[in-house]
């Protein structure tokens, strides 16, 4: 299969993954209504949809490790961000929820989720069992929630100070750093199951030749992935924090 076939046919058909988007929108309305903001659900709601069915899905499933580790980067930083500015700027946890919203859960939970699921065991497991993918696809979303919820819920009083912000998200950048330099110049053997593609779809030929991605190039390509785009995230989100804190001396000088 050459590159432009497999663009056109490596789209998988996932029947259970779309009842479940089409509920979760369905609930969504039901809940919020107007108050919400739809068009970040739509963004995504697309973009989990694209990690988990597009061709991008099929080269994470045993071929790509940096495909792996694209998905793993929408799963955890850009989908749980978009579902937590979908959500009306009244919503807050419940009560019985509070412990989760603490500022230590969450950089644990949001760092936590790329070292846990890149450690050799799990990360063999997730992309040689669909139950243990499944979970995995769960917790990396449930963790990156966890995480973006300091900086970006949707009340104002339930984020963390805008310079408390910076340094979360710095610090944050730092330790993922830290893990993509591992990766990028350590062994192939971060997640072993890459070394030994299942040719299921006649791509490792074309991949391998056409793409010129050896095991050991696209292991350092997964670490730069994690290194470099995850940091321009990390950048974006603390400028954001940077707009709030001159947005709040501003407030308060009009007051004074």
């Amino acid at each position: 299969m050459n590159s432009s076939q497999f663009l056109l046919r490596g789209w998988q058909w996932n029947p259970a993954l779309l009842l479940l988007c089409g509920t979760a929108i369905c609930g969504y309305f039901a809940s919020f209504g107007r108050r919400g903001r739809a068009s970040y659900l739509a963004g995504a709601v697309i973009l989990f949809l694209l990690a988990l069915l597009s061709p991008l899905a099929a080269l994470a499933n045993g071929y790509l490790f940096s495909a792996h580790m694209t998905q793993h980067i929408l799963l955890v930083l850009v989908v749980p961000a978009l579902l937590l500015l979908s959500l009306p700027r009244t919503a807050s946890l419940p009560r019985s929820l509070q412990v989760f919203a603490q500022p230590l859960v969450g950089w644990g939970a949001g760092v936590g989720a790329m070292w846990l699921w890149h450690t050799p065991a799990l990360c063999n497991a997730a992309n040689s069992s669909r139950s243990v993918f499944a979970v995995e696809t769960v917790t990396l979303i449930i963790m990156g929630g966890l995480f973006w919820w300091q900086v970006i819920a949707p009340r104002e009083a339930d984020r963390l100070p805008p310079l408390f912000g910076m340094g979360y998200l710095f610090t944050a950048c730092v330790a993922c750093s830290l893990l993509g330099i591992i990766i990028t110049f350590a062994p192939v053997s971060v997640c072993p199951i890459f070394q030994h593609p299942v040719d299921q779809l006649g791509m490792l030929s074309t991949i391998r030749n056409d793409w010129g991605l050896t095991i050991e190039r696209d292991q350092q390509i997964g670490g730069l992935l994690m290194w470099v785009p995850m940091c321009l995230i990390y950048a974006t989100a603390i400028l954001a924090q940077l707009g709030r804190l001159h947005a709040s001396e501003a407030s308060e000088e009009r007051h004074a």
